[in-house]
């Protein structure tokens, strides 16, 4: 800002407050309308006005009273406004920034210092007289003032509305023939009473409104006109620019008025609403102002006093107690108070609050200083373990020993048993079993398929969504240090990118190790040496050598049919009844009824598939039975519809009455095709070794014992061995031993000359090729599958045998045997060769399972081909 510029704003200041102490007077003189007279009025002029404006505004005779009004021109100069319409009767300063409109201010100031103020009917910057309302205030000149920026600010004194008549300059600047208007019934009772109802509805409005000062509260009383009141309402409501010019050109007073009311109405609605608003949001930040204060002053209550809102401790509090209870010590009580006091000072809000809470609760909920002594009677365990299981005697009897040794010596460390056996005998009832012959809680979880070891150990805190892993998590729902653990299915993990957890159960299974077993999540060391674990596998192959070195291995073998039928009769069908809704006894079924569903339907090792065909049969029997009782039901409701029963008694028939409660349903093998559909297996599965180069061979996989048909045939070529069967490495070594032993034999005993195994080739299958087969106990099968085909001699039916066979024709010992056996009843074996080393396991096979089985102990090769085929081959 220049020099120039800062005089002019301080000249500007000056002479503000001068004019404001000058025309004080005359704004009071104006919203009354008192009229001067012409002695006032000059002394006004020789205040405000040149010379030459005071001649013209004198009167033609002195003393005369001429009203202001009176002495409007004809004609004004016209100046545009864009913003609202300025009604007659009212002081204000009006800024003149346009030059057009500064030349038509400097004009009229320097002559009478009258104008006419119009509203723009449409903005434009070069308005004409067309853009003009018709309808305009007349206006006087009191004080100019020029701006720095070259503009101008003149205070007028609105006088009389106006109509234009006639423009006489069109464009800028606009000059305008005008008429002036005057009010119509201002002098009515109506209008009495409309201005009555103004000022008192004005008051409402003006009430706790800071836009409404007390001057123009003050100046809306004084002022004595009703049309001036309506005016000055108008022009200090917050209504639309078209509405103020509505009123403006409204010349009878009491529609004028009326028309006011009705804003002041809306505009006391609209402050109603605001007010509403207003004093909803003040509640509520009040009621959020005052609740937060009340809840920090509660929270440093609760501090002091360890409580929460309902009087109940604390987290950190409860915390604090048990923590307090445990009497950690070392790294335990190092990293819980850490922990505990980090939880004091968190935020409830703060994503680690959960984490740390999550923790402490964990903490708290492990049994840390748990007491506990192992009370258990061993012949309670015993008849429990009877009274869950039909057979299984070998089993009991190991538990039984094992729970004698572990009660004798007071020691519940390193206690770790494997079940081993095909699916559907009994593995996880045993382990459930054995936790109530101990009076100890059981938990169960599966590895099967398990490729992740933080399913084991945990995962660790920095991750979101962590938790403990199994071990701990079956401890915590325990409540105990000694509990029965239960881990399923271990010969079936596999290792994965997050660990193998089979290496993570070898620390959970080391009693060296497990006494200070650290989980990833809770990362403190826990003793778990007093979980009695228990693993089930169903076969012992995958299952990693280190995890067998620190166990018991208990095998359970597959059921004979015999045992399959008390099974039944005991355990299967009353539960099966029971699950379909069956009452006890309902369905009986006959001893051949039982056996032809374990030796055509059910032949597998297990009961799994034996308890499918018993649920078959019974939803077929109550389908029957409930399609009976339905017809019945429909016929009964037919009935009485037809009688024309009441609707209640027809309501209230029900299907269930229709029930015959006392119909015995029994079952014979017969009646088993119509439940059961074909069987399954017939007498063409028993495998039979009738035509040469056949025979029957014995060997165990993870569903138990099973009987393998070993087919060879020779055909002319170059010679060599061909073997299909999905056989693994160790079978195809053990069954070129055995072909190379039984070319040397035939070459021997001259049955076959060199030349023969020159041209022709020998072929050597297993059926059921999808299914893959491993291991060297089929090695004396093969040499007999050889011999009999080269010999051209077929072996004793209902014989089978196993072994393997070394080079020189040694028959090795073999495992498995008793699942074998049980698979060779199945399969109506009658005679089974084994290794003479193998003899001493027959003791472990119940006599149930070897009656009728003859056993042929053998340590030679040349002694089971004798024996197969009745004598020495020549």
């Amino acid at each position: 800002m220049s020099e120039n510029d800062k005089d002019n704003k301080i000249n500007f200041d000056e002479d503000f407050k001068k004019l404001l102490d000058e025309i004080k007077d005359e704004a009071v003189t104006f919203f009354n309308k008192n009229e001067k007279t012409e002695e006032d009025g000059a002394d006004e002029d020789k205040k405000t006005k040149p010379r030459s404006r005071r001649k013209k505004a004198e009167p033609e005779k002195k003393g005369e009273i001429v009203p202001a009004d009176k002495m409007l021109p004809p004609k004004l100069s016209i100046i545009p406004l864009q913003g609202r319409p300025i009604f007659p009767g009212i002081f204000t300063p009006l800024m003149i920034t346009t030059a057009e409109d500064t030349k038509v201010v400097e004009q009229a100031y320097n002559s009478d210092g009258y104008i006419g103020i119009v509203m723009l009917n449409n903005e434009s910057e070069s308005p004409s007289a067309a853009d003009l309302y018709k309808v305009g205030t007349a206006a006087r000149i009191i004080k100019k003032i020029n701006l720095p920026d070259g503009g101008i600010n003149v205070f007028i004194s609105t006088i009389k509305r106006f109509r234009i008549r006639k423009p006489l300059h069109s464009s800028s600047p606009i000059v305008a023939a005008v008429e002036y208007l005057e009010d119509e019934e201002d002098d009515t009772f109506e209008v009495k009473a409309l201005t009555r109802a103004l000022i008192s509805e004005m008051k409402e409005v003006s009430e706790n409104n800071p836009l409404f000062s007390e001057e123009m509260r003050l100046n809306m009383v004084n002022i004595d006109h009703p049309g001036k009141i309506a005016d000055f309402i108008a022009s200090i409501l917050n209504i639309e620019k078209t509405e103020q010019q509505k009123v403006l050109e409204m010349l009878n007073v009491r529609q004028r008025m009326e028309q006011v009311l009705v804003y002041i109405k809306k505009e006391q609605e609209l402050l109603r609403v605001q007010k509403k608003i207003q004093n909803e949001l003040n509640e509520k930040v009040e009621k959020n102002q005052r609740e937060y204060f009340l809840r920090e002053e509660m929270r440093s209550i609760q501090e002091e006093l360890g409580t929460d809102a309902e009087g109940n401790e604390t987290d950190y509090i409860k915390f604090k107690k048990k923590i307090e209870s445990f009497h950690f010590e070392g790294e335990i009580k190092e990293s819980v108070d850490s922990e505990l006091e980090k939880f004091f000072l968190m935020e409830p809000n703060s994503p680690e609050y959960i984490v740390s809470r999550n923790f402490l609760e964990l903490v708290t909920q492990l049994p840390w200083n748990e007491e506990f002594s192992e009370n258990y009677n061993l012949e309670n365990a015993k008849k429990i373990l009877e009274a869950d299981h039909y057979g299984l005697d070998d089993v009991k009897k190991r538990i039984m020993e094992y729970l004698s040794v572990r009660k004798l010596k007071k020691d519940n460390k390193g206690s770790i048993l494997i079940l081993v056996g095909p699916p559907g005998v009994g593995k996880t009832s045993v382990g459930r079993s054995i936790a109530n012959a101990m009076n100890k809680p059981f938990y169960r979880f599966s590895v099967g398929g398990m490729r992740d070891e933080a399913e084991i150990k945990g995962h660790r805190r920095t991750y979101i969504g962590s938790m403990c892993g199994k071990i701990i998590q079956g401890i915590k729902i325990t409540h105990t240090k000694a509990p029965v653990f239960m881990i399923d299915e271990v010969d079936k993990m596999s290792s994965g990118p997050q660990g193998d957890p089979a290496s993570a159960l070898l620390e959970v299974l080391d009693p060296e190790q497990n006494v200070s077993f650290r989980d990833n999540y809770l990362d403190l060391p826990f003793d778990v040496s007093n979980v009695f674990f228990i693993l089930t596998a169903n076969t012992l192959d995958s299952v990693p050598e280190p995890l067998l070195d620190r166990a018991e291995i208990i095998q359970l073998s597959g059921y004979i049919d015999q045992e399959k039928l008390e099974i039944a009769k005991k355990y299967l069908i009353p539960k099966n009844l029971e699950k379909n809704g069956l009452k006890k006894g309902q369905v009986k079924y006959t001893k051949a009824a039982l056996f032809r569903i374990a030796e055509e339907y059910a032949r597998e090792a297990g009961v799994r598939n034996y308890e499918r065909n018993l649920d078959k049969i019974h939803r077929k029997i109550v389908t029957e039975v409930m399609l009976e009782a339905d017809k019945k039901y429909n016929e009964a409701v037919k009935a009485a519809k037809a009688e024309k029963k009441p609707a209640k008694e027809i309501e209230a028939l029900r299907i269930e009455n229709f029930l015959d409660p006392e119909k015995i349903f029994s079952l014979d093998a017969p009646d088993l095709e119509k439940y059961l559909g074909k069987p399954v297996f017939d007498e063409s599965e028993i495998k039979k070794a009738d035509i040469p180069g056949t025979a029957i061979g014995l060997a165990w996989t993870s569903m138990g014992g099973d009987t393998l048909l070993i087919e060879a045939s020779s055909f002319a070529g170059k010679g060599g061995l061909v073997l299909t069967g999905q056989m693994g490495d160790v079978m195809k070594e053990s069954c070129s031993i055995a072909f190379d032993w039984a070319r040397k034999f035939v070459l021997d005993r001259k049955i076959k000359k060199p030349e023969w195994f020159e041209k022709n080739c020998v072929h050597l299958h297993i059926p059921e090729g999808a299914t893959p087969k491993d291991g060297p106990s089929a090695g004396i099968t093969m040499a007999t599958t050889f011999i009999s085909l080269l010999a051209h001699k077929t072996i004793k039916r209902q014989l089978a045998m196993t072994g393997e066979l070394s080079l020189t024709g040694q028959v090795l010992p073999i495992g498995g045997l008793r699942e074998k056996t049980v698979a060779a009843k199945r399969n109506k074996i009658k005679t089974i060769l084994i290794p003479k080393a193998n003899e001493r396991d027959l003791a472990d096979i119940p006599e149930n399972v070897k009656d009728g089985i003859t056993f042929v102990p053998v340590k030679r090769v040349e002694e089971v081909i004798d024996f197969v085929f009745g004598g020495k081959i020549k």
